[in-house]
């Protein structure tokens, strides 16, 4: 990959790996649909002759997995220490990461057999390929964690960083969450709503969710809601822009507080519509919300 000699980079080459069942299929599916030429399991060694000529018309999504035929992780090293010495190659390592936890769900509910442990259970294959690509893990220029991500999701997160046609501009997703299951992964900003009134307390309210008026209005009445959001307001629109000079593209902020059902869903929302009045790009997500709504079965008769 050498002979050219240009301060412009004629290549821009991304490399996508992970472990399997992280998402890799869909990444490259999705930079395809962004105007990448996208080539899953390329031989290493077709590399140097796939970039050895003209720029290429389109940037290059490379999919890199164990199946690969001479996959080697000192060569898949290699490979990216020989693209990001290049001046003439633009590259990155985009590693979609994942759970121990989660990728044995995922291959269990697909019973699917793991390629690294063909014979055995999936798990022992998944301990094993997350063990060797640890290597190339710690290279990664953008490391996405999937392990709450639905393929939709991904499909956004990746959006956000890889689509050509919108304006640079920081992308901010508004998270509600229940401290019982843990802070969401990736978040940047947190704020914790325990101290608030507790609509669970009170029967009438106990079943809806923080985006009912009632209950909106019952934690809004807690002295404590008004001043508490207002500096929350001004502290993210204070670090808003410095976020978007720094460069940085995407900013998840979260509420957490006990059950992630009423107080944090209720924050959530206004600080999501508050950022979108004052036009920010601003999504709204609600873990928990989310996780019921796809553990209730559909009634008998309805087609979704």
């Amino acid at each position: 990959m050498t002979g050219r000699n240009s301060e412009i980079p004629s290549h821009r080459v991304v490399l996508v790996t992970g472990p399997s069942g992280a998402g890799r299929s869909t990444a490259i599916n999705v930079l395809e649909d962004l105007g990448f030429e996208s080539i899953d399991n390329l031989p290493l060694n077709l590399l140097p002759r796939l970039l050895d000529g003209p720029p290429l018309e389109r940037p290059l999504a490379l999919g890199l997995d164990v199946r690969n035929r001479d996959f080697e992780v000192n060569a898949v090293l290699d490979t990216i220490r020989r693209l990001a010495a290049d001046p003439e190659i633009d590259s990155e390592v985009l590693y979609l990461d994942c759970t121990q936890e989660v990728l044995l769900r995922r291959f269990s509910e697909t019973r699917r057999r793991h390629p690294m442990s063909p014979g055995d259970a999936p798990g022992v294959g998944i301990v094993r390929e997350i063990e060797l690509l640890a290597p190339i893990r710690h290279q990664a220029t953008v490391l996405l964690d999937t392990s709450e991500l639905s393929p939709h999701e991904l499909r956004a997160a990746l959006q956000e960083w890889y689509d050509p046609e919108p304006a640079r501009r920081l992308a901010i997703s508004v998270q509600s969450f229940s401290y019982k299951r843990g802070v969401p992964r990736g978040v940047d900003l947190v704020f914790d709503c325990r101290f608030l009134r507790n609509p669970y307390w009170e029967p009438a309210l106990r079943a809806r969710d923080g985006r009912d008026s009632g209950v909106a209005g019952y934690v809004a009445a807690d002295p404590l809601c008004a001043p508490f959001f207002d500096k929350v307001a001004d502290m993210v629109l204070l670090l808003l822009p410095a976020f978007q000079a720094e460069g940085k593209s995407h900013l998840t902020i979260g509420f957490g507080c006990t059950g992630g059902k009423h107080r944090s869903v209720m924050m959530t929302e206004k600080l999501g519509k508050a950022l979108a009045n004052q036009g920010w790009q601003a999504s709204i997500r609600h873990r928990e919300l989310e996780r019921h709504a796809r553990s209730v079965p559909p009634q008998a008769g309805v087609s979704l």
